[in-house]
């Protein structure tokens, strides 16, 4: 063996089984999904690209050579797996996480440690907003969540914030609700970019973000589940003043519904007593109509038909009446 112990070519070899060997099993939980490499180079499916996928409908045109990113064969969960020791495994967890808005992971102590994020409104006012972000790594483009990007959470989740600032900036009243407060769309007051309409169409806004970062899965290779922002608290100094905003907002809004009750109740009375007064005509229409058309069947009787009909008419008259009083005939 050319001098060498064999002690030391048992421990080299043992140290090879287990170093390469023994650790090369490995397995895949239920919430993972696993990328091998070979010698760097992830393992592709031929030529396919996210391109291909329906994700990448969110790209805009300049954008899709950008995010054009490989198809990954993935490994399921399961296992135990065998790998070379040339070859490397990446695992990446797949379960839904929650994370606040605000937190700042590479400064946890940026936005009030985390607790706060501060945007600013159309109307010029330095809000903090509160609220969370739910996301997940896309189980079809983990090619970008592992190489495309260095700190793909990081980076998601700047672009998240930088989203939510544009949108905050620009927001506006819906036009329904405009035009329920001031009965017209084209207004420019506050009803369109106050703090307090920002507080009212919350879900609206969460929508509006959902909708925006609908392309991160395409981009960075996560998915954003939901966002939801719980509260908006403006300057300390302007409190007050939409504190009677609100109330002032209020004491209208219930005028105006007295007013519309009042009004629709005196328009169904109207409409009652239009019925009630058309009935009573058609009452009273009604017999002349039947005695109408008596009288003209009993004419196409004949003449002495109808004189025998108005004869017995005038004597059932008669008999009911106390006092006749008869129109003397002049003689000639």
């Amino acid at each position: 063996m050319l001098g060498i112990p064999l002690g030391i070519i048992f421990g080299c070899m043992g140290w090879f089984v287990v170093r390469y060997i023994l650790t090369s099993f490995y397995t895949v939980n239920q919430n993972e999904r696993a990328v091998k490499t070979s010698f760097g180079r992830a393992q592709r499916l031929d030529q396919t690209t996210t391109l291909t996928l329906p994700m990448s409908a969110t790209l805009r045109p300049d954008e899709r050579a950008r995010y054009s990113w490989p198809q990954l064969r993935i490994i399921r969960p399961g296992g135990p797996y065998f790998k070379w020791p040339w070859e490397r495994v990446y695992k990446v967890s797949v379960a839904t996480e929650t994370s606040n808005m605000a937190h700042d992971h590479e400064d946890p102590s940026a936005n009030a440690h985390g607790r706060i994020l501060e945007a600013v409104t159309k109307d010029q006012l330095n809000t903090g907003l509160e609220g969370q972000m739910r996301y997940r790594v896309s189980e079809h483009n983990v090619y970008a969540y592992l190489f495309g990007v260095k700190q793909p959470i990081v980076h998601v989740t700047a672009y998240f914030v930088a989203i939510l600032r544009e949108r905050l900036a620009k927001f506006e009243a819906p036009a329904a609700m405009r035009q329920a407060l001031t009965g017209s769309v084209d207004v420019n007051a506050m009803a369109g970019i106050s703090i307090n309409d920002i507080r009212k169409n919350l879900s609206a806004l969460n929508d509006v973000m959902e909708e925006d970062c609908q392309s991160s899965e395409a981009r960075y290779g996560v998915m954003l589940d939901a966002s939801l922002i719980t509260a908006i608290d403006p300057p300390p100094e302007v409190e007050s003043a939409l504190a009677a905003i609100n109330t002032a907002h209020n004491e209208v809004s219930s005028d105006i519904s007295l007013a519309q009750a009042a009004a629709d109740q005196k328009l169904v009375q109207s409409k009652r007593a239009v019925e009630i007064e058309t009935l009573n005509a058609h009452a009273e229409v009604e017999p002349l109509v039947a005695l109408a058309a008596q009288l003209k069947a009993l004419q196409a009787s004949g003449p002495e038909v109808l004189q025998a009909y108005v004869r017995n008419v005038r004597l059932q008259l008669y008999a009911k009446a106390q006092h006749v009083i008869l129109q003397e005939k002049s003689h000639g």
